[in-house]
């Protein structure tokens, strides 16, 4: 063989090189798809839905791998059960391809109860929705401010703020009926800044209704209020506790003018 090699040009045993180095590539090209097993692919199964036991019994018994890659908390889903899943259903992977598995817990995990009491329904509704908890009921009780979350019940019991319970656990909120029976004389606010009507109101057990310009100083000034503190006849208006006063603020204190305080 050496003296073959040697016996000829060196021209040609470059030649001679070259075409079994083109020969060993082409066998390579032709090997490689049997190597990397290119040519064959399957479809993912679809798994969601199923419990991991059945997902990993299938997904192997067709020649995947299985992962959990994480695992979350759905309380419409089964417990322990496939949520997700990658790739997805009817992807055309290669063989030995891992796929990977997202896993409902098997129990909900304990979040901390938020405070609801002093928020309106609507605020309290938002709050359970991104604490991931549910409105059970509501009960309304006698109270001048209408909506307003007074207590919070977990399995009939009222709850603190910070007490620790499942995720998607149902809520009983307590709110306020609204209007009372009670009788008052509508306070006379005319003159008073924003902030000091808002204090007025309180005591009193009424809401503050609209307010104009919307966006009013809160140092601005009452120059005119709905309903009024006296009646056309000049007598004092009475309220129900719980109602609402709108209000009027301008920048400048009001003089109540003889023809305003006949009004008034």
């Amino acid at each position: 063989m050496f003296k073959f090699i040697t016996g000829k040009p060196l021209w040609a045993n470059i030649l001679l090189g070259i075409g079994i180095l083109l020969v060993l590539f082409f066998i390579f090209l032709q090997s490689l798809s049997w190597i990397t097993r290119h040519d064959k692919t399957l479809a993912v199964p679809s798994v969601t839905g199923k419990s991991f036991d059945e997902a990993k019994k299938i997904l192997e018994g067709q020649g995947f791998d299985v992962e959990i890659q994480d695992t979350v908390y759905n309380d419409t889903a089964a417990l322990l059960s496939v949520v997700k899943q990658f790739p997805t259903a009817d992807s055309k992977v290669k063989m030995n391809r891992t796929v990977y598995l997202t896993i409902n817990r098997d129990a909900a995990p304990d979040i901390e109860m938020p405070k609801l009491v002093g928020q309106s329904f609507r605020g309290a509704q938002i709050t359970l929705q991104q604490q991931k908890l549910k409105l059970d009921d509501t009960v309304y009780v006698p109270y001048f401010a209408r909506d307003m979350v007074l207590e919070q019940h977990y399995k009939g019991q009222q709850i603190k703020e910070g007490t620790k319970i499942p995720m998607g656990s149902a809520i009983t909120l307590v709110l306020g009926r609204g209007e009372g029976t009670e009788q008052l004389e509508v306070p006379d606010m005319f003159g008073m800044t924003l902030n000091e009507a808002k204090v007025i109101l309180e005591s009193n057990g009424l809401t503050l209704g609209t307010i104009q310009p919307t966006d009013a100083d809160p140092n601005g000034f009452v120059y005119k209020q709905n309903p009024a503190r006296l009646t056309m006849s000049g007598n004092v208006n009475k309220i129900k506790q719980g109602q609402f006063i709108d209000l009027w603020i301008q920048a400048e204190k009001p003089v109540k003018a003889d023809s305003t305080a006949a009004h008034q």
